[in-house]
């Protein structure tokens, strides 16, 4: 089995900064995983955030691009997601998900391509 751990979310203003980490665990785990954020807002689909892809480069979607950054410390099995420049539009619950040791995505953006799921962290956004 594989947990994951999502911490870090809060209420921030808008403008303002949050760092969101996602610590993965289990003998099922693998630090070569497929990972990615993913958020959903009340009323809304499950939206793709980013995603570091497993040969080189991260991906993100484009309301989050030159705002979010996303990086990962294979060695601690954690997977960060910094926000800058918040707006109230990113308000939603964040997850992070990883896909089966040894298995690259078709595309990172799906999320039937994970099979492991955290349980979500909040993340208000005040105007």
């Amino acid at each position: 089995q594989v947990q994951l751990v999502e911490s870090g979310g809060g209420l921030v203003q808008a403008g303002g900064s949050l760092r969101l980490a996602c610590a993965a665990s289990g003998r099922s785990f693998s630090s070569a995983a497929a990972v990615a954020w993913f958020r959903q807002a009340p009323g809304k689909e499950r939206e793709f955030v980013g995603a570091p892809k497993l040969n080189e480069g991260t991906i993100y979607t484009d309301s989050v691009k030159g705002r979010f950054i996303i990086s990962r410390d294979r060695a601690k099995n954690t997977v960060y997601l910094q926000m800058n420049s918040l707006k109230s539009e990113d308000t939603a619950t964040y997850y992070c998900a990883a896909g089966p040791a040894g298995y690259t995505p078709h595309i990172y953006s799906d999320y039937n391509e994970y099979h492991y799921w955290g349980q979500g962290t909040q993340v208000t956004v005040s105007s």
